[in-house]
């Protein structure tokens, strides 16, 4: 790390320089008086009676007498003091304004007094200012701090807090390595300013075992040959360190052999093993208890790019209603991340995926899924915060019935034809385009405590073996996080989706509310299901007392929630109808929640209804868990 104490050192040594030129040699009191004067000025020294009866302020052109008289501390109808006065011509030559020629004559008045006559001789004033050396920094914005310096006496003291001021503006913007190189004035009064700013001789990058030097110098802004800023290097470090590849990012300056003028700026990374095998398990309110299975590698061939396969069996949901069939749980990906598709600004995401369940959309039926997508993320460069999104992929959807008798006799229950359940089971393959849009401003994605989540997406599916599936749906989801006391936050979120066409679109398409990801307090899908939904959740998260005290990272993370949900459907399902789903909720509870590194966040809730829960749902309420944000 390079020592930047002694950025403004050539700046001090001009400062210094000029007030070596001008050190003072004050004229005494008594210089070019008369015989008489001196020995009046004596005696009424001794016997100190002599009064001031007036004080002027001679060869003051520019700088206004009564500011001068303003900073002395003898004034009109003190007693002559000699001290005092000497003290006075130097607290005059500290205003900068002045020469070391001046002098003090006391002047005897017939009555007894004195009148006292300051000679002073003003700086060369300023009449002009060029600029040169400066490139980041436009010469307008560094002329508002030399502006006040025109037309006045140069004022040593002034121009040094107007390079204080530029040096800082310079800083403040991120260019650290700045600063005024040299100071002088031409005999018209023009004031001279030369401005080093501190340009990049080289970049140099070590530590990399692995990764190929390109994929590094990618996520490198910066460029040799640019003025060195402090906020863009920190935002090229985030980028290196969010690529998941090393494990430290840092970087050194040091000033070049060749120019010093320039600086050598070296990245240093420290790699991490990117490579992983991970066996786990858990419980889970949609996949209930499972195991899983994981190979990845974040850093795939020292690309940066990621590659994984994973796979999980689930004994099937948990605390469901009756309209779930028992059915283990099989899942299945291999997925791919280039995080520079084409260019910087975009990354790919691919996936092939395949799922065999009880299915919790359709009642009663075996769900089985297998599809292909690729998504393409654009960050805006407008703001960086806003991304852009376009996923396209095939799916088939194959549901098959797992309990028809009883499936029969709800139908006749109902009064309902079925007939219509051919309808729910529809399935079949699709050509899915869903083009988003997302905005992220939190300031944490661990707990996050300010900012704001939002994201819009609309989905088209085609139906390749019946057009007439063909449906358009458009979803849309918003989060504000506000901070409360030093560590808690509440958040406010809002979803919906809409169908925006397709008569014939499967159930299966359906949205849904209930379970750990939509309303808490109900089992999976037990508010309903239909074309359209909205809904809304205020939650307050705070750490439990003390708990952040220990030394355990994972519980630094762990949070106490408290939160009120509520949402409805619209144009209920058929499987709402044969449920008896209420199709709107408000619920409360309280939760746990805890991010776990290489999992994301968990929750444990438990929430109870507010309103009608239904002919199966519970008003007593229920446990829900779950892995991933509830909200998204």
């Amino acid at each position: 790390m390079i020592n930047l104490s002694g950025l403004y050192k050539n700046s001090i040594a001009v400062v210094l320089t000029l007030l070596a030129l001008i050190v003072p040699s004050f004229c005494s009191a008594e210089e070019e008086f008369s015989e008489n004067d001196m020995d009046f000025i004596e005696e009424v020294s001794a016997s100190n009676t002599v009064y001031v009866s007036d004080i002027q302020i001679l060869g003051a052109n520019i700088i206004k007498p009564e500011y001068i008289l303003s900073k002395m501390s003898l004034k009109k109808g003190d007693v002559y003091d000699k001290e005092l006065m000497q003290k006075d011509l130097k607290t005059i030559y500290k205003m900068g304004y002045f020469t070391e020629r001046m002098k003090a004559i006391p002047v005897k008045n017939s009555n007894g007094t004195i009148s006292l006559k300051i000679i002073v001789e003003e700086n060369i004033p300023v009449t002009d200012f060029t600029v040169e050396g400066n490139t980041v920094v436009s010469s307008q914005e560094i002329m508002q701090y030399l502006l006040p310096l025109k037309g006045k006496p140069q004022n040593i003291a002034a121009i040094n807090r107007a390079m204080e001021q530029i040096n800082q503006c310079y800083y403040n913007k991120g260019y650290i390595l700045s600063k005024i190189d040299s100071i002088y004035d031409d005999p018209d009064g023009t004031l001279n300013l030369s401005i080093t700013e501190g340009k990049i001789n080289k970049i140099m990058i070590t530590g990399n075992e692995k990764t190929k030097d390109y994929v590094v110098e990618r996520n490198i802004m910066t460029e040799p040959g640019a003025v060195y800023n402090e906020n863009q290097i920190k935002q090229d470090l985030v980028r290196l360190y969010s690529t998941q590849a090393f494990k430290d990012v840092n970087r050194t300056i040091e000033a070049s052999e060749d120019d010093p003028d320039k600086y050598d700026i070296t990245i240093e990374l420290k790699e991490q093993r990117t490579a992983a095998v991970s066996i786990g398990g858990g419980i889970d309110s949609a996949t209930g208890v499972f195991g899983s299975l994981g190979i990845s590698d974040n850093n795939f061939r020292g690309l940066n790019q990621r590659v994984s396969l994973s796979g999980m069996v689930g004994s099937g949901i948990l605390m469901s209603d009756s309209s779930i069939k028992n059915q283990m749980n099989y899942q299945a990906e291999i997925s791919f991340f280039e995080p520079h598709f084409l260019n910087s600004d975009n990354s790919l995401m691919s996936r092939i995926y395949f799922r065999d369940l009880g299915s919790y959309q359709i009642p009663l039926a075996i769900e089985r899924r297998i599809g292909i997508e690729g998504t393409i993320a654009h960050r805006m460069k407008v703001n960086p915060r806003l991304s852009s999104t376009l996923t396209i992929g095939g799916e088939y959807i194959h549901l098959k019935e797992g309990d028809a008798s009883r499936i029969a006799s709800m139908y006749r229950a109902h009064g309902l034809n079925i007939a219509d359940r051919a309808n729910q089971l529809d399935g079949g393959y699709f050509l899915k385009i869903a083009p988003g849009l997302s905005y992220d401003s939190r300031d944490s994605v661990t707990n996050p405590r300010h900012g704001a989540l939002a994201s819009i997406r609309y989905e088209e599916a085609f139906g390749l073996d019946n057009f007439g599936k063909t449906n358009g749906r458009l979803t849309g989801m918003a989060k504000r996080f506000i901070p409360v006391a030093k560590k808690s936050s509440l958040t406010f979120t809002g979803r919906g989706g809409l169908k925006i066409h397709g008569s014939n679109m499967p159930e299966i398409m359906a949205y849904r509310l209930g379970g750990p990801y939509t309303i808490r307090g109900y089992k999976v899908n037990g508010v309903g299901t239909g074309t359209s939904f909205i809904m809304g959740s205020a939650e307050l998260a705070t750490p439990i007392p003390f708990v952040d005290r220990l030394k355990v990272g994972f519980l630094q993370n762990l949070r106490i929630t408290f939160w009120v949900d509520a949402g409805t459907v619209f144009n209920p399902t058929i499987s709402s109808t044969l449920f008896d789903r209420p199709i709107h909720a408000i619920t409360a509870g309280v939760g746990l929640k805890v991010n776990m590194p290489g999992v994301g966040p968990l929750s444990i809730d438990y929430g109870f209804p507010l309103t009608n829960p239904g002919t199966n749902g519970n008003r007593s309420g229920y446990f829900t868990f779950g892995v991933g944000d509830m909200m998204y």
